[in-house]
């Protein structure tokens, strides 16, 4: 046998050393002049994503942006045109697997609960950020007062809890939901984020805008953050989560920003608080608010969350439970109360979390940051030897194995190498 074909065999042998160990299919060099086939299609390789409303009847929603508004809450101002949809990443945040539009669930997973309404939600480990199941969870909708997670988050990084607000007249018009602030009354930034969190006040947003410098720098701010924090699909458009232009974020982005969220002691304690004395202003009393959060008092172990709803947004929703020393969160959006309530859909899904055995592969992973959109689409958190996450101790022992395979095959052929002749033979003219 000529050298040359020996060196052919010791490579081929090599790559089948790899495959066998990694668990991929063995690639076989074409014959010089053959035309090389397309790559096939692997595990790893992230599913493109859908820029646009997917066929009926496939368990899809809308991709890019939130579906067109029922009412004339998103009109843009006159002269001005709505902004176009925020640009789709070209791999899936958190893993390939989550750009799929189905439901998405581990391998010899148990069926869903059914009853499920929601166009779009996710089921995540609230610590270490691994993904249970998700439903086309990076689909673009209205986030409705779920938004106020975001606006909490830039407060509690912005401002002091213990600064003064005065309350004003704007605040006390402002549309939708309310606390009960009012012209003249004194709030601490602790008491507003209270208000925004447990009583879903818009009059609270207002405040908190201001103090921050006013509605457009609070915007950018929010902005920045969800950018920094890997939240693509979140544009916010006002501090309440009222529609308007372009407003959009996704049920993967709602994990991911109140996961980040409970990490701040003051965020978490108002999120498990269910009664507060709101204090009152001119010769108006103080009086109790309650949590909107009604699962705090429904279904056992929850420990925080944040409700929503607009004609536009439909029902959207955030809890958290814990449960024997798990802590999950789910997210929905555009989610329907019939034929079952939205909470007892979170609940189903909670329950469904908690039932998986701890060592079930994620599908995915909640980011703490903006990853480099290196093909990963983001990882971290995904434990370890899971779809899209780090490396097992199997798979860090098989590289090792191949790596030591390759360099004795490498040996070789350098042997080989080292004893061909010179001269036109060497230089390839034969």
């Amino acid at each position: 046998m000529s050298r040359s074909g020996l060196a052919a065999i010791l490579a081929a042998l090599s790559i089948c050393l790899a495959s066998a160990l990694l668990g991929a299919p063995a690639a076989v060099a074409a014959p010089p002049g053959a035309v090389a086939a397309p790559p096939a299609a692997t595990a790893t390789q992230p599913a493109p994503v859908n820029t646009a409303a997917p066929p009926v009847g496939q368990g899809c929603t809308v991709r890019a942006a939130p579906p067109p508004p029922v009412d004339s809450s998103e009109a843009p101002r006159p002269g001005r045109l709505p902004p176009g949809p925020l640009p789709v990443p070209a791999h899936p945040v958190g893993g390939a697997r989550l750009g799929e539009c189905a439901d998405i669930l581990p391998p010899g997973a148990p069926r869903l609960p059914a009853g499920e309404t929601s166009a779009s939600w996710i089921l995540a480990d609230l610590d270490n950020g691994a993904v249970l199941a998700a439903r086309d969870p990076h689909a673009r909708h209205r986030p409705a007062s779920t938004l106020k997670v975001l606006t909490a988050l830039v407060a509690l990084q912005r401002l002091d809890l213990d600064a003064l607000v005065e309350g004003t007249a704007a605040d006390a018009n402002v549309s939708g939901s309310r606390v009960g602030i009012g012209p003249g009354g004194h709030y601490t930034v602790r008491q507003l984020l209270t208000g925004l969190i447990m009583n879903s006040g818009n009059d609270a947003a207002n405040a908190l805008a201001r103090q921050l410098g006013g509605v457009p720098v609070t915007l950018a701010a929010m902005s920045e953050t969800a950018s920094q924090t890997g939240a693509l699909d979140t544009r916010p458009t006002s501090p309440s989560g009222l529609d308007a232009p372009g407003m959009a974020t996704s049920a993967y982005d709602l994990a991911v920003l109140f996961r980040l969220a409970m990490r701040d002691p003051t965020f978490a304690e108002i999120n498990r608080t269910r009664l507060f004395e709101w204090p009152g202003y001119a010769d108006k009393p103080g009086f109790t608010i309650s949590s909107d959060n009604k699962m705090l008092t429904t279904y056992p172990g929850t420990i925080g969350g944040k409700t929503g709803f607009t004609d536009d947004a439909r029902h959207t929703r955030i809890v958290a439970a814990e449960r024997n020393g798990r802590r999950l969160v789910v997210a929905l959006t555009r989610a329907e109360t019939h034929p079952v309530p939205v909470d007892t859909q979170a609940a189903r899904l909670l329950d469904y979390g908690f039932a998986l055995h701890p060592g079930t592969p994620s599908v995915g992973a909640l980011v703490d940051r903006r990853q480099p959109d290196d093909g990963t689409g983001g990882t971290q958190g995904v434990p370890p030897g899971a779809p899209g996450g780090v490396p097992g101790p199997n798979h860090r022992l098989a590289g090792l194995l191949v790596i030591g395979g390759g360099a004795l095959v490498g040996g070789l052929l350098s042997l080989l190498l080292a004893r061909r002749p010179t001269g036109r033979y060497a230089a390839g003219r034969y």
